[in-house]
């Protein structure tokens, strides 16, 4: 069975975050993207201390999809280097895990999770 997680990623602006949750779930990378504005985060970057408006995106995915995740948000993300921080899910909804997991396995097990729901 595969493990559940949670993935933040900051983003700079709306625009940026909606663009990289689209991709993400199109791709089945991720089941859902949450996007959280009015973030101010604090951090040194080339030996300088930076206060910058962000947003998060909170990421439901299988840590088995994280590599892959990962390295397409470093591919179309704007930052050089992009927050992407997995953490389990350490417990939840039966019905929202399963779906969690139809939604990044691909087209053929979505439909038969479909069926299945259907017997049910």
């Amino acid at each position: 069975m595969s493990r559940e997680i949670v993935v933040f990623i900051t983003c700079p602006h709306q625009k940026e975050g909606q663009r990289i949750g689209k991709i993400l779930v199109s791709e089945k990378l991720a089941a859902c993207v949450n996007i959280i504005p009015g973030l101010v985060s604090i951090f040194n970057w080339e030996g300088k201390l930076n206060q910058e408006k962000e947003i998060l995106l909170i990421v439901k995915t299988r840590s088995s999809c994280f590599q892959k995740l990962e390295k397409r948000v470093r591919q179309i993300h704007s930052y050089s280097v992009p927050e992407v921080i997995g953490l389990p899910i350490v417990k939840g909804s039966k019905a929202y895990i399963n779906w969690l997991v139809a939604m990044t396995q691909g087209k053929k097990a979505v439909r038969k999770k479909s069926k299945e729901a259907k017997i049910d």
